[in-house]
């Protein structure tokens, strides 16, 4: 970890990690990004593609833990089962096979299905670069369209998911053709005695937490609050056209989402 940091830490922006490159050589090939040097991340200590529980329930993904190792590791399983729901339907067996959760977290395309529920659950990144370590929020990582907090020469090393007693979440995506295809719109959901986030993606241009709707559904646990909370978030989003869907369709998919995912979260 240390040689890849020293190799990255260069005023020069054409030198870029490489994890497992799902995305990345999708943009060399489009022509979208010309990198001079690509640094692979794949034979670091192994430490950083291990997964482990904590006696609390919190859970520590090394970043270059593939999606698949994610989707199949029993802790995972047993103190986060929405996240191996979540992978079930993102992109295809292939490519979770070789997708890395760091680049995953680093490439920041908004229609990314694990920002916005790991933001629910309040997960945070361990990074490494010329200064040392930092830890960032995965709330706060992503700043925009492929526009994260990442500074030059760091390296995402970890991610922390925290255990939180009696959380229940879900995450509910919707997707105008296949199930694996980019979401239109994903709401994550995390409800627990102590806390409660809905975070939003794919609608927006980075994963968004619905404060209004949060305080519109206070301590209620019924249909009548599920409703209010889902009206709250369609006055309170700000939600953007693409190929999968109009502003205002969306807004509507939002009102079924956020009415969706809160009444599964607490039923479950």
């Amino acid at each position: 970890m240390a040689e890849a940091v020293r190799l990255l830490d260069s005023d020069d922006p054409a030198i870029r990690p490489i994890g497992g490159g799902t995305a990345l050589l999708l943009m060399m090939k489009a022509g979208f990004f010309r990198p001079r040097r690509l640094v692979s991340l794949r034979r670091i200590e192994q430490g950083y593609r291990s997964i482990s529980a904590g006696g609390d329930g919190s859970l520590r993904i090394g970043a270059m833990a593939t999606l698949a190792d994610i989707e199949g590791s029993p802790d995972v399983a047993r103190h986060a089962p929405v996240i191996v729901r979540a992978l079930r339907t993102l992109s295809n067996p292939r490519t979770r096979n070789v997708a890395t959760i760091g680049g995953h977290l680093a490439h920041a395309d908004p229609h990314l299905d694990l920002p916005p529920l790991l933001a629910a659950l309040g997960a945070q990144l361990t990074i490494v670069g010329p200064q040392g370590e930092r830890s960032v929020p995965v709330a706060t990582l992503i700043r925009g369209y492929l526009d994260t907090d990442l500074r030059r020469g760091e390296i995402i090393a970890e991610v922390t998911v925290p255990g939180e007693p009696g959380r229940r979440a879900v995450y509910w995506k919707y997707t105008a053709r296949s199930a694996d295809d980019w979401p239109a719109l994903g709401v994550a959901a995390a409800l627990s005695d102590a806390s409660l986030r809905i975070v939003i993606g794919a609608a927006t241009d980075k994963p968004t937490r619905l404060a209004a709707a949060e305080a519109a559904l206070g301590g209620s646990r019924d249909e009548a609050g599920f409703r209010r909370a889902a009206e709250a978030a369609a006055a309170e989003a700000t939600l953007v056209s693409d190929q999968h869907g109009s502003a205002a369709y969306k807004k509507e998919l939002l009102r079924v989402g956020v009415r969706r995912a809160l009444a599964q979260a607490a039923a479950s």
